[in-house]
């Protein structure tokens, strides 16, 4: 789960084995606000908000990528990231900084990689 850093409103969450993140508004929680999905089947392991922006938020997972995507126009479904990495291996976790808004850091294997998007 993640908490929009900059609009309360907005949650994201991500399910077991699931390649699938759902947004949702806390305004009206019954009905997804936007569902973004990997590239891949791949499940996701992480997902992290953009700290400066309300409308950017990160996904990375079992597909080996993080993908940056632009949530500007919810409730439109999102269908391209609009940057992306794909690692060396299986991501299993990010964290995108408070302090430094412009660095990602990923976890893989044995690895740790801090991304400047």
């Amino acid at each position: 789960l993640a908490w929009n850093k900059q609009d309360d409103h907005y949650l994201a969450a991500i399910s077991l084995d699931s390649p699938k993140a759902t947004i949702l508004d806390t305004r009206v929680p019954s009905i997804p606000a936007a569902e973004i999905q990997s590239q891949s089947l791949g499940s996701l392991n992480g997902i992290a908000w953009a700290p400066h922006s309300s409308c950017h938020i990160c996904t990375a997972g079992d597909d080996s990528q993080a993908l940056i995507w632009d949530l500007e126009d919810l409730p439109k479904d999102i269908e391209e990231p609009i940057l992306a990495y794909t690692a060396a291996g299986e991501i299993n976790q990010l964290q995108w900084s408070s302090e430094h808004p412009s660095w990602i850091a990923i976890t893989f294997d044995s690895k740790l990689q801090i991304l400047k998007v």
